[in-house]
């Protein structure tokens, strides 16, 4: 059997890598290594039946509502040129102070991700807006692109953000699995409400150590981030104006959770609802626009959906083979015990995050070890907090890091992509570093949700 498992999952690696879609490449390989299982009298086919079946639930699995309703929210915001004006306005307030562009590219980006979450959206309006600037006033090339790029990605770990939706859904079913295996037939639910709030205070610590790294490199290194001469001020009214649109719809998606008036997916329709209010208010959209919002919407829903029903084909197969009893002797049977096979867990969803999209490392590598971990005493809702820090930093490793390619698409040709490596790689130490305190304290991911559900 163990054999017969490492030739589906080389199967599908060469299908991968031959550039075939992963959702074909999924169900594709490991339908094939099904039917040679069978063939050889090493699979049960009675388990394939059973297809349909999960593929409807995939369908009507009410908590992926939301991911549509998220992406329409941010695709919204980003084309009503709200990210624009709270750029200007923050790189007005603190560019005089040394270091003040990039701490305002930090805020900026925090505020969008906990508006959008859209990763490309954020680091491509920040790479229009604030690269050319940081670059005439002399800004260090690779701190300029490597606060760019890291603040874009804060989408993935700052609420709401579909990482966290996508992970809620997945840990929520292997902490049910974990635990029925353990013989506890009433296991507590864990929602993506509780991975929303667990997250919340480990991306605020992210935000803080990015702006503390500004400004330390800042003062060691002064010609790195010079302050800017400009005298202008930013009055409150601007700011106001500014802030006032993202932080209102933060407020409604995240306080209509925490007040208990709408689960996750609902407070998405509210999000959705209020970014097109507030593009008919603004009138900021062309008849166009809107239509860009929402085939943009179709189209990444549909890839997502299309990834998550080849994942569910994959892991039935992959269950078949005794894929689920290989991995959790594998991981048992490490030196050191649980925290052993966390971070070799950790190491492999950091190495995968060099080369593969954090969609298809939710849906095909958290379902297979999530489970295992659980059994081993992992608190589902900081293990879910960790594995959407830890894709985090695949967005900023090369050689398929998609922020280092977004960014790639609009930095002018000043910049060459060795800046963009080189800024990349102090922020994935920051990362990091916070994995490892959060290892420490797990508090920090897992005290806020205990206060909020209790």
């Amino acid at each position: 059997m163990e054999w017969a498992l490492a030739g589906m999952l080389l199967l599908v690696a060469a299908f991968l890598l031959s550039g075939f879609p992963v959702a074909f490449a999924l169900s594709g390989g490991a339908l094939l290594a099904a039917a040679v299982g069978t063939a050889a009298g090493i699979f049960d086919s009675s388990l394939l039946p059973a297809i349909p079946s999960r593929l409807y639930g995939v369908m009507t699995n009410e908590t992926l509502v939301a991911v549509p309703l998220f992406v329409f929210m941010g695709a919204l915001l980003e084309r009503g040129k709200i990210s624009e004006e709270l750029i200007l306005a923050t790189g007005g307030l603190f560019g005089r102070m040394r270091g003040g562009l990039a701490v305002s590219v930090c805020i900026v980006g925090a505020v969008l991700a906990a508006s959008t979450g859209i990763v490309g959206a954020t680091v491509v309006t920040m790479g229009l807006i604030s690269l050319p600037v940081m670059l005439q006033r002399k800004y260090h090339p690779p701190l300029a692109c490597g606060v760019i790029t890291a603040s874009g990605t804060l989408g993935q770990i700052s609420p709401p953000s579909i990482v966290l939706v996508l992970l809620g859904d997945v840990v929520g079913n292997a902490n049910q699995k974990a635990q029925l295996s353990l013989g506890n037939y009433a296991p507590d639910a864990v929602s993506v409400g509780d991975l929303f709030f667990g997250a919340l205070l480990p991306g605020l610590f992210l935000v803080g150590a990015y702006i503390v790294y500004v400004l330390i490199a800042a003062r060691l290194r002064p010609e790195w981030a010079p302050p800017a001469d400009s005298d202008e001020d930013i009055s409150a009214g601007k700011m106001f104006r500014a802030l006032g649109a993202p932080v209102l719809l933060i407020a409604a998606v995240l306080g209509s959770i925490l007040a208990g008036v709408a689960t996750p997916t609902e407070a998405a329709a509210v999000g959705a609802g209020g970014a097109a209010f507030l593009a008919f208010a603004k009138r900021a959209l062309t008849m166009e626009m809107w239509r860009d919002c929402m085939m943009r919407t179709a189209r990444v829903t549909c890839m997502v959906f299309a990834i998550l029903i080849g994942a569910s084909i994959f892991s039935l197969v992959f269950r078949g083979f005794g894929g689920e009893e290989i991995v959790t002797g594998a991981l048992e049977s490490l030196p050191g015990g649980a925290a052993a096979a966390f971070w070799a867990v950790m190491a492999l969803v950091f190495f995968l995050g060099f080369f593969l999209d954090f969609i298809e490392i939710i849906f095909v590598v958290v379902p297979i070890v999530a489970p295992a971990l659980i059994q081993l005493g992992m608190d589902p809702v900081w293990l879910g907090v960790m594995l959407a820090l830890n894709l985090q930093t695949s967005f900023l490793t090369p050689p398929f890091g998609f922020a280092l390619f977004y960014l790639r698409g609009v930095a002018p040709p000043s910049v060459k992509t060795g800046d963009l490596y080189k800024g990349a790689v102090p922020f994935i130490g920051l990362q990091m570093l916070i994995l490892a305190a959060l290892w420490f304290f797990p508090g920090a991911a897992t005290w806020l949700p205990a206060q909020i559900y209790r």
